[in-house]
């Protein structure tokens, strides 16, 4: 999977600027988030629990510093960072460094050196965020959650351990064997490969079931298994 299926949160008051930055972190499918203000950054960042946030240092309502601030202070949130700044003064670099951003990024940029920077924190930090998100379906599987666009969906824990293990192999054909096999590590042998196929239609009712639908999950490959649609 790599770096796929991570959530990022923009924070940025230029929509053009935000906008643009979004293009390319899709391009590298990633999931992203849009916030135009501080105060509305706090609201996305409560709702969606990014894996990483790209703030401006200077936005409206709230700084990007009294942010970042929240976000280690008041959340004890060790997300990565990275804070973009008009600004090319050393001191105020190294401010936001000190508020505990991970790096920063002098305007104007480039919106593939951000793209890489983004990469590198994230590889450097991939042990802060074990979840994956794509087209705003979440996994948490340190909390055994599941959720959709923030709010949560009930699953059982073959449910959660299902859907888990088809994201974690995105737009890739899985076999039922293989599924068996993650499900029933020590039983396998006794299980028959029909349950798969139970596991899987009921979660896909639990999914289709959630206020103003999903999109198509999950797909069934005939005579081979089963797909996660990502992207």
């Amino acid at each position: 999977m790599g770096l796929k299926g991570k959530t990022i949160l923009i924070v940025e008051d230029d929509t053009k600027i935000r906008q643009l930055i979004k293009i390319y972190l899709e391009k590298a499918g990633f999931e992203v988030w849009e916030a135009r203000d501080g105060i509305e950054g706090q609201h996305m960042f409560d709702t969606y629990d990014p894996c990483f946030v790209i703030m401006d240092l200077m936005l409206p309502g709230q700084s990007g510093e009294d942010l970042c601030q929240w976000i280690r202070g008041e959340v004890k949130s060790d997300v990565p960072i990275i804070m973009l700044t008009a600004k090319v003064d050393e001191h105020e670099c190294i401010k936001g460094l000190q508020l505990g951003a991970d790096d920063y990024v002098t305007k104007p940029f480039s919106p593939q050196e951000l793209v890489v920077r983004v990469e590198t924190v994230l590889r450097r930090t991939a042990h802060r965020c074990s979840k994956i998100s794509y087209k705003g379906l979440t996994v948490k599987p340190i909390r055994g959650e599941a959720k959709y666009n923030g709010g949560l969906i009930s699953l059982t824990q073959h449910e959660f351990r299902l859907l888990h293990y088809l994201m974690k192999h995105p737009n890739q054909i899985v076999t039922r064997e293989q599924i068996l096999e993650e499900l029933y590590p020590n039983d396998e042998k006794f299980v028959i490969e029909r349950t798969v196929d139970v596991h899987v239609s009921k979660l896909r009712d639990k999914l289709k079931k959630i206020e103003g639908g999903t999109p198509e999950f999950i797909e069934t490959v005939r005579g081979m298994g089963y797909l996660f649609v990502a992207f």
